[in-house]
């Protein structure tokens, strides 16, 4: 089946009403490697249920509308898809435990053309039940390799994020522990990649591989770990390579008129895993 642009772009979503508590907030803390220092008070707020504190980035793993790219009636090569881009803006602190309701939309379809793929960006807007209060929104960028030429907009992307050519003013290195994708598929995306040798074999990986958005995470707590007593406000980057449990993950971070510019590398092979990244703090 055809992509059908204005089909794709008024495709219906529910609502979806998500609970968690402490548990899923420490759960989700530990499987990006949060809690590696049991002396550090810098982890342990986001570890030990004592003054618990969630990390804000957590919101990405709260409201997912399932895996509804592979409907046959969306036309989409889900077989082709990779997770290009994630933003997220806080507009209020995440509770440590609470109800969220989850509103989904397609925002945008950017057609590239035969042969050079489609941009599908899908927005997920958390209201925290309790207040009525938006708490964030986020939008993930999604490139469908096989989907282009269809005939829909061809808007020019917004260029990436420029990082400087200096010396960053801050690196943070954080070690991914190897169980670290088994422990973060429990906050919801179960995918066999990320646990499975065989399945991450078939896919073209050595080994299984860390979910993005975990990395998306692990760069957060970095952000964080380098502004002590700031709340991040904004996140966003491109990912590029994926990471493997057992590698270290350097942050390197930039200060630039107001903004925080920063990218990821791993250190055993010197591969930049995400780029382009930018965010803001209160």
């Amino acid at each position: 089946m055809a992509i059908n642009y204005d089909q794709l772009m008024a495709r219906p979503f529910a609502d979806i009403k998500r609970s968690y508590g402490w548990r899923d907030s420490v759960l989700y803390a530990l499987g990006l490697g949060v809690g590696t220092d049991p002396l550090s008070k810098d982890e342990l707020r986001y570890v030990y249920e004592k003054d618990l504190q969630a990390l804000p980035t957590m919101v990405v793993t709260l409201g997912h509308p399932g895996f509804w790219i592979s409907a046959p009636d969306t036309g989409i090569d889900f077989r082709k898809v990779v997770h290009g881009e994630q933003s997220l803006v806080v507009h209020a602190p995440l509770p440590a435990e609470g109800v969220l309701i989850a509103r989904n939309k397609v925002e945008e379809i950017i057609d590239k053309g035969e042969g050079r793929g489609m941009i599908l960006r899908v927005r997920r807007d958390l209201i925290d039940q309790a207040t009525g209060v938006l708490q964030s929104s986020q939008i993930m960028s999604m490139f469908c390799r096989g989907d282009g030429g269809f005939g829909g907009p061809a808007v020019a992307a917004a260029p990436p994020v420029a990082i400087p050519e200096r010396a960053p003013q801050h690196s943070v290195t954080r070690f991914i522990p190897p169980q670290s994708a088994l422990i973060y598929r429990l906050s919801g995306d179960l995918n066999p990649l990320h646990a499975d040798p065989a399945v991450a074999c078939a896919a073209g990986f050595e080994r299984p591989i860390l979910h993005g958005l975990a990395t998306f995470g692990v760069a957060g707590f970095a952000l964080l770990a380098a502004a002590p007593g700031k709340s991040l406000r904004e996140i966003s980057c491109r990912f590029t390579a994926p990471v493997f449990p057992g590698e270290s993950l350097r942050t390197d971070i930039w200060e630039q008129e107001g903004i925080t510019l920063f990218r990821c590398t791993v250190l055993e092979r010197n591969q930049v895993v995400l780029n382009n990244g930018r965010a803001v703090f209160a």
